[in-house]
């Protein structure tokens, strides 16, 4: 008797196409949809549409994180509205409710930090002048002029420094309206105008040796308004702002700078140092603190000080003469 094994494989003849019009859907699991909810109110689409234009702003935009907080920020509150008053889903609500006020602190912290920084009007044009420039922000030179330095006065004739008397360890100062002239012994040797410092020499010099005495004469040639800080809170101050402290060396230097060309003409003017203000710093190899000074060690006669300013002239050159040369150049107007 023969008998036919059934194979529980079941061969479908090829060019068989199945009935998809009478399948029927067989549920992968008890939760599995049948049926496609209506779709949510409006309200729901519109707090999803403000969580995709947030994702998708470009980072490369100035203000990107302000709008991505702000859109997430309205994105919630949508959110809000929609579980509170279309779906009744307390969770929802809750969880919402939470991302919110997340998202609202970031972006009120976010716009306070691109507040407007409001520069005092005796300062503004200092900053656009000298830090502007630099790239330095508002914020910072707000910080470095609203804690530990103040602003003074001098009238006409008064000294801010004499000779021998003031000592160089106590501040800084940048002119802020007038002139002052700069003299020793009775010679005059350059004028100090708005927007430049007026003891750099002095500070840069006087860094490694502290005690010494102004060895020259600074008196008010106008009514005179500076900025003056405290050193020693300065100090201490620019080393906790690496960025700040190498703004202040390239400021100093380039200060010196232009007092160097000043001591080689005395009749520069303020449009005059302005083109100055464009070169190079030489601070590294000149100390015109020393240049200052370099008269008290030839003669008090007028042949000692025509001989310094004779020696200071070879430093017209020092723009066009190749780095090498400038140690040697300085070496000359010392002598």
């Amino acid at each position: 008797m023969n008998t036919t094994v059934m194979s529980p494989l079941t061969i479908t003849p090829l060019g068989f196409i199945p009935d998809l019009k009478n399948a029927t859907l067989v549920p992968f699991n008890e939760t599995a949809c049948e049926n496609w909810k209506e779709i949510h109110h409006l309200v729901f689409h519109v707090a999803n549409t403000c969580f995709a234009v947030g994702l998708i702003i470009p980072t490369t935009l100035n203000f990107h994180m302000i709008f991505l907080r702000g859109l997430l920020t309205i994105g919630c509150a949508l959110f809000i509205i929609w579980a509170t008053l279309y779906r009744c889903a307390l969770d929802i609500m809750i969880w919402n409710s939470v991302f919110l006020i997340v998202n609202l602190l970031h972006f009120i912290y976010l716009v306070y930090k691109r507040r407007p920084i409001k520069i005092e009007k005796e300062l503004s044009s200092l900053y656009k002048r000298m830090f502007e420039p630099l790239h330095v922000p508002p914020e910072l030179f707000q910080r470095l002029t609203g804690q530990f330095c103040n602003i003074q006065t001098l009238k006409t004739g008064q000294a801010y420094a004499a000779e021998d008397k003031t000592s160089v360890d106590d501040r800084l100062s940048i002119l802020l309206k007038g002139k002052m002239k700069v003299s020793y012994r009775g010679h005059f040797l350059h004028n100090i105008y708005p927007c430049a410092f007026i003891d750099s020499p002095e500070f840069r010099s006087t860094q490694m040796n502290r005690g010494e005495k102004f060895q020259v004469t600074i008196i008010a040639d106008d009514n005179c308004k500076f900025l003056c800080w405290s050193r020693e809170r300065l100090t201490y101050f620019l080393e906790s702002e690496p960025f700040l402290y190498e703004i202040f060396k390239y400021l100093i230097g380039k200060d010196i700078t232009n007092k160097l060309y000043s001591l080689n003409d005395p009749t520069l003017n303020d449009k005059a140092s302005k083109k100055i203000d464009r070169q190079p710093s030489l601070c590294s190899q000149l100390s015109v603190m020393q240049m200052r000074n370099s008269m008290a060690s030839t003669s008090d006669s007028e042949d000692g000080l025509q001989m310094f300013l004779r020696g200071t002239s070879s430093a017209s050159s020092l723009l066009t003469d190749p780095p090498e040369q400038l140690p040697s150049l300085a070496h000359q107007s010392l002598v």
